[in-house]
């Protein structure tokens, strides 16, 4: 709520104020353009030997400036005594607008260019030179825009761009259509001076038609495509159980799997724990026995097969061989009710047309293997298409995407500490297609590394749903770069925003007229910089940034389609869609033709 009011300076005047001040402006502009005129018009006479300058007489110098000056040619006194004057006001008028519209921005609550210094170009030129090895013979101003962080948008009414630096982790909360993908994914993929990522459910019109062909320009692009989001032909599968091979790396694969299937409010039960503890155990086996994925289904299958269990203590691991081996021999309903949920979990691996692409294929085949290691040091685009709800592949999608960003950890530690070329992980969709559980505890660490991840979230209840309370709360703590974009229409979320910008002074003038004359009361108040109704109705393509150590600012993002290769971009983007909708109907010919199974 608003605070009383803290100051009042009461003030007495006569006359029509409007009028009064308008006059004021009228003379002070005549005073200054005679006086110019005067200036001007004296030197010019001088110039061509019209003698000693006359008496100072601005009125004169704009009514009559031929009998003050007989000499001049009459361009020469339409010059100095009218073009002249006029462009020194009009640069005087300019800079004085500036600097009041700063003045009036700084009085605003939100941050200004000076608040925002830290990302704007010069600084974050110098940032990224400390941050990438590369760049450490490069002066600030000679670094290019690419190479600089990631671009965040403009300030309003602007040009300057304002950036990101490469270890700075980002949340966007942005509604469908208010320029999440075309404003910052688009963009942030077709800058990227190293690898990216994306995660998404859709691909048509999308982030995936409009950068894949920009992208192959510059490095590989490998599109994982199991549900035939883009209807892509399978030239790719990765490994799935690459990093199963230990007992941590088959629980985090098993906790993707859940994770993409429950909500972390039923995540701990008995059913999802004991569930998940078979599939690791199950991952574990068919890891060190090198056997593919599908293997785990039919072990799920038929729980009495001993083979994992053997694998298991063939490998040396006896205690988790026990472990499943109780599972198994324990009470018939608790097992089977274990093995349906273990079963539920990996469901999507049914389906053959999802599982090729995580398991070997034909020694004949040309199809590549997809390599998180040599990933992480390239120019490659990696696409990671699902769609959402049950059947769906976001456990593998997840799989993937974590594999990559922990790859690249791995690689950062190995090269120094940091990702010389720094990897971009764009999680579009996160909280429906890339579920990872453990995400907010990875922000606290990526940035460090030159793994720098953009979650893109609808609404902040989404994240909870996914993450719960705790976790969402520690995901937006741990951003250092937060945007939110317009269509919030969560009151309790708008009013934490609100809160969060802060309050700002507004002068309030009261004016009461008696016998005497007019009475003006000039007093300070503080209200809310942005209510939450303002937050909730921000304008399309404008986003609300919070980044740490820096107040709140408005800025304007910076759309692909208004940049001056977007001719070429939409019609790349165009060619890609027709080829995603001629793949898609020549797939439905064959299934009318052959059925199905074609």
């Amino acid at each position: 709520m608003p605070r009383p009011n803290t100051t009042s300076t009461p003030s007495t005047t006569t006359g029509t104020d409007t009028l009064l001040y308008l006059l004021i402006a009228v003379a002070a502009l005549g005073l200054g353009g005679g006086s110019l005129a005067w200036l001007f018009g004296s030197l010019a006479s001088s110039a061509i030997g019209g003698g000693p300058w006359p008496p100072y007489a601005p009125a004169a110098s704009l009514l009559h400036p031929v009998r003050l000056w007989p000499h001049l040619p009459h361009p020469a006194v339409v010059v100095t005594c009218y073009v002249l004057p006029t462009l020194v006001l009009l640069a005087v008028l300019l800079l004085g607008a500036k600097v009041w519209l700063r003045v009036r921005g700084s009085s605003s609550g939100l941050a200004d260019h000076r608040a925002l210094a830290d990302l704007l170009p010069q600084r974050i030129a110098a940032k990224a030179i400390d941050l990438r090895p590369g760049l450490k013979d490069t002066k600030p101003k000679h670094v290019s825009p690419d190479d600089r962080g990631v671009l965040l948008g403009t300030l309003p009414q602007g040009t300057r761009e304002v950036r990101s630096s490469w270890e700075d982790v980002i949340v966007a909360i942005m509604a469908p259509r208010s320029g999440k993908t075309s404003g910052l994914a688009i963009p942030a993929i077709l800058r990227a001076p190293g690898p990216v990522l994306l995660t998404s459910n859709k691909a048509a019109r999308d982030a995936f038609t409009a950068t894949a062909a920009a992208r192959a320009e510059v490095g590989t692009v490998w599109t994982f495509d199991p549900q035939q989001i883009a209807h892509a032909p399978q030239d790719v599968w990765w490994d799935i159980l690459a990093d199963a091979h230990d007992l941590a790396g088959a629980r985090r694969l098993a906790g993707h799997f859940v994770t993409a299937s429950v909500n972390e409010s039923s995540a701990g039960d008995f059913w999802s724990t004991a569930a998940a503890n078979t599939l690791t155990a199950l991952f574990l086996a068919a890891a060190r026995g090198r056997r593919p994925i599908t293997d785990v289904l039919a072990w799920l299958a038929s729980p009495a097969d001993r083979t994992p269990i053997d694998l298991l203590q063939d490998a040396g691991l006896d205690a988790v061989a026990a472990q499943l081996h109780g599972t198994v021999a324990g009470a018939v309903e608790t097992r089977d009710g274990i093995f349906e949920t273990a079963r539920q979990y990996a469901s999507c691996l049914l389906n053959p047309s999802i599982a090729a692409w995580v398991t070997p294929p034909d020694k004949a085949s040309k199809i590549r293997e997809f390599k998180p290691e040599e990933f992480a040091t390239s120019k490659d685009t990696l696409f990671l298409l699902s769609k959402d709800g049950g059947g769906s592949a976001s456990a593998i999608i997840a799989a993937a995407a974590d594999a990559v960003m922990r790859t690249a950890v791995i690689q950062a530690e190995r090269d120094g500490g940091r990702l010389d070329a720094p990897i971009l992980a764009i999680l579009d969709e996160a909280a429906n297609v890339c579920k990872i559980a453990d995400l907010p505890d990875l922000y606290s660490h990526l940035g460090s590394r030159g793994v720098i991840p953009i979650t893109i979230l609808q609404s902040y209840r989404q994240g909870v749903r996914v993450w719960g309370e705790a976790g969402m709360d520690a995901l937006w703590s741990a951003a250092t770069i937060k945007l939110i974009g317009s269509g919030i229409d969560d009151a309790d979320f708008a009013d934490k925003l609100s809160r969060l910008v802060g309050e700002h002074d507004v002068r309030t003038v009261s004016v009461s007229t008696s016998e005497s004359g007019k009475s003006t009361s000039v007093s300070t108040r503080q209200e809310r910089a942005l209510p939450a109704d303002a937050i909730r109705a921000l304008p399309k393509g404008s986003a609300l940034l919070l980044a740490t150590g820096i107040r709140p600012a408005l800025l304007d993002l910076k759309p692909w389609y208004r940049e001056p290769d977007a001719d070429r971009l939409s019609a790349a983007s165009a060619e890609e869609t027709a080829a995603i909708t001629d793949r898609a109907l020549a797939k439905s010919l064959r299934r009318s033709h052959f059925g199905p199974a074609a």
